[in-house]
This record gives structure tokens, sequence and C-alpha cells, in this order.
């Protein structure tokens, strides 16, 4: 059952997609800002690196303006949106699988810009701790921590439609789980040495 902030969520989006089928640009605009954050959470949990779900959130959002006219339920442009964006996660996933070029020549004549190899260690190890603890974490945690990671100052209006959840309880639920992460790193020795 959907709370009243999800129901309302949907309205006003819903609204802002009517708009924006007049001709309303700061309505598809507004449109974008909300859901964007939202999209790319779904093109990241599919598996894509940054640049391949920028240009998959791009298309989604191209998608849409191509079929403005077409979506017969407004209220419904959040779940038109997230399924867009899976279908071409997907399609992109596939192509990738099919056009891996043969590196070899690029390899062997190309400058890392990047830290030593011993800090590159470093890091390297911090971030497989931290990520294998991430992922010890529900799902739901997950993909809340991946979206208010991404968003400077995420809606949660729009985050409580997507996740299907009240309002006032993201905040909190936020904070569990990074709380819960925290404790796990701390109790792993391999999380403080250097």
């Amino acid at each position: 059952m959907s709370s009243p902030d999800a129901i309302d969520a949907d309205a006003h989006l819903g609204s802002l997609l009517e708009r924006a089928r007049d001709g309303d640009r700061e309505s598809l605009r507004e449109l974008v800002r909300v859901l964007d954050p939202v999209l790319w959470r779904v093109a990241r949990g599919q598996g894509l690196g940054a640049e391949d779900a920028a240009d998959v959130v791009q298309t989604s959002w191209l998608e849409l303006i191509r079929r403005l006219h077409e979506i017969r339920t407004p209220r419904a442009v959040t779940a038109w949106l997230i399924t867009t964006t899976r279908r071409e996660a997907w399609h992109r996933q596939q192509r990738s699988r099919r056009d891996v070029p043969d590196g070899g020549a690029a390899v062997q004549t190309a400058v890392d810009p990047g830290p030593a190899p011993g800090e590159r260690l470093i890091a390297d190890e911090r971030d497989r701790v931290l990520w294998t603890h991430f992922e010890r974490l529900s799902a739901r945690c997950r993909d809340l921590l991946r979206i208010v990671a991404q968003v400077e100052r995420p809606d949660y209006t729009v985050i409580a439609s997507a996740f299907g959840m009240p309002h006032g309880s993201i905040g909190p639920t936020r904070s569990r789980c990074l709380a819960k992460l925290r404790a796990m790193l701390l109790a792993d020795p391999a999380w403080g040495t250097p």
C-alpha cells in the first residue's frame, strides 16, 4: 500500500509531466531535477560504470521526450522512467559484451597518471574492505545509501515514492544503515590497518 507522501509525489510528478506535454520547459527541468538521481541509482545498480550510466540516463530522458505524449498514465512517470532505464542498461551491457576491443597496444603506450603503486594498493585494500561490508548490508540499505550519496540534497519525497516508505523514515533508516556499516568496518581489523 502506498503512503500518502508517495501518492502526493506521484501526483506532483504526473502534473509536471502533463505541463511538460503542454510545452512548459520549466516543468520538464523540474522533472529531471527530481528524478535524475533515481535513474542514476537504477543505472549504477545494474552494474554500469559512471560513463555508461550517464549515457543510459541521458538516453532514458531522450526516450521520455520522444514519447512524451504516449505515456497514458502521467502519475506513473517514475515507474516508466525506471523501466526504461533498466532496459537501456541491459542493452548497454549486451553491446559492451559484444564490442570488447583488443586494447593491448593502447595499454602498452598509456601513461598512468594515477597515484603511486603503494598508495593505490592501500586505497584498493580499503575500498575492498569497505565494499565487502557494504554488500553485507540489506538491499534496501545499499540502494538508499547509493542514492543519497550521489545527490547533494536528495528529495526525500521522490525517494519515499521510489522505495515505498514513509517520508519521515528515510533519515532514520539512512542513519541506521550508516551506523551498521560503521560498526562492521570498525570491527574489521583490515579496515584500520594501513
